[in-house]
């Protein structure tokens, strides 16, 4: 193993998303629907609107009544929103009517008040108006058996109101993908426990929870293994049942490096390590058994770069997502750039609100306070010859994660 070639990173997330399959499905009441990816069409039960209404205050008449202004008519009604005009607006009649009051039978415009003259039971318009003026038509929006919602889209709070409005309570989606997170390293502790005098605070499966959790996964924290074979092949017996075995640390060839061999005694079988990329290199695919399992390296830059890289796609295929989440964007360099070299980096880099990237000037792994300072990591090509400031660059977005 130790032999293998480095690959690109576009062949490692295609070999990754293409090797799982969606979970499975769930119904789930509206009001918790928001963030979630459907498995299914949604199909309106209602015609929206039900039937032609006003746009705006004002009173509905008959277009050929005021053709020439001003003209006076005799008000008959009122068609308020929620209520209805029941009769028939005649030669010289006139409705008062109200935003998203039904327009009555004979009326064919609206006259908005600004417009209007009102005086006892008459009304005299002011202004000319043509027919169909601020009359919303039945079905304008959307109509009974129309889908509006497609299978693999992840709901916005704009798709649930939309949602809400095509009367549609329950909707089919996928289930939250169960993650397991394995860390591993003696030199680990947890925030607020005890600290020897060789070790540190355990990051990285943290913010790897709160990724999963904002992709829509749900994570499992199996806890800490130390550099101990016995104790390593024992929590890792934990993700059974999970959709995805994560690991943090151990995903090199060290002589405390364990993950391979050990999980190899447990049916780890590996489809590829290592990545031509910067921070992140030494990265584990493959498969426990039946379980997917990600293998991600222990500083904790590299390891939320990959969860950015990797976990993000993975967490999309495995619910079906339509697409897939595109975080990329074009901007532009605020500082030259040299050349780059064989792996494809990921540069840490404050990002303006006119598109402007600046790589920070000190980029190593371990520096969790850069990575949570910038606005994107601007992607280097292998090879990418040396950049100017002004040249296009394309980005990774890091907001949203």
């Amino acid at each position: 193993m130790a032999g293998q070639p480095l690959i690109p990173v576009d062949e490692a997330l295609a070999r990754i998303t293409g090797a799982l399959a969606p979970v499975g499905v769930e119904w789930v009441n509206i009001a918790q629907a928001h963030g979630r990816v459907l498995a299914g069409d949604v199909t309106s039960n209602r015609t929206q609107p039900p039937f032609a209404v006003s746009a705006m205050d004002g009173y509905a008449v008959r277009a050929g009544d005021v053709a020439t202004v001003p003209a006076t008519l005799r008000v008959v009604g009122q068609a308020p929103a929620g209520g209805a005009f029941n009769g028939t607006v005649g030669p010289g009649q006139t409705v008062r009517i109200f935003t998203g009051g039904p327009v009555p039978m004979g009326a064919d415009t609206i006259v908005i008040q600004e417009d209007t003259q009102a005086e006892g039971d008459q009304m005299t318009v002011t202004r000319p108006v043509t027919p169909g003026r601020h009359i919303r038509a039945e079905g304008l929006d959307f109509r009974t058996g129309d889908v509006m919602l497609a299978v693999g889209r992840r709901l916005s709070a704009r798709d649930v109101a939309l949602a809400a409005a095509m009367n549609v309570p329950w909707l089919l989606v996928r289930r939250r993908p169960r993650i397991a997170l394995l860390a591993t390293g003696d030199e680990l502790v947890r925030p607020g426990e005890p600290i020897g005098p060789h070790q540190i605070v355990s990051s990285n499966a943290l913010g790897l929870a709160a990724m999963i959790a904002v992709c829509g996964g749900e994570a499992i924290d199996l806890g800490i293994a130390a550099d101990n074979r016995d104790e390593l092949r024992a929590m890792a017996q934990g993700a059974r049942g999970a959709d995805m075995l994560i690991t943090l640390g151990g995903a090199s060839v060290g002589d405390h490096d364990l993950v391979q061999s050990v999980l190899g005694e447990i049916g780890l079988k590996v489809d590829f390590w290592k990545i031509a990329m910067r921070p992140g290199k030494p990265l584990i695919f493959g498969h426990m058994n039946e379980t997917p399992m990600l293998g991600l390296p222990g500083n904790p830059v590299s390891s939320m770069v990959c969860g950015l890289l990797f976990v993000r796609p993975a967490i999309s295929a495995l619910l079906g997502e339509a697409g897939g989440g595109n975080y990329t964007r074009t901007a532009i360099l605020g500082a030259d750039m040299g050349p780059n070299d064989n792996r494809q980096d990921y540069v840490r880099a404050s990002l303006s609100a006119d598109g402007v990237a600046t790589a920070f000037r000190v980029q190593d792994s371990a520096m969790l306070s850069s990575l949570a300072q910038a606005g994107c990591l601007i992607i280097r090509p292998p090879h990418a010859p040396a950049a100017k400031a002004g040249d296009a660059v394309q980005v990774l977005l890091l907001d949203g994660d």
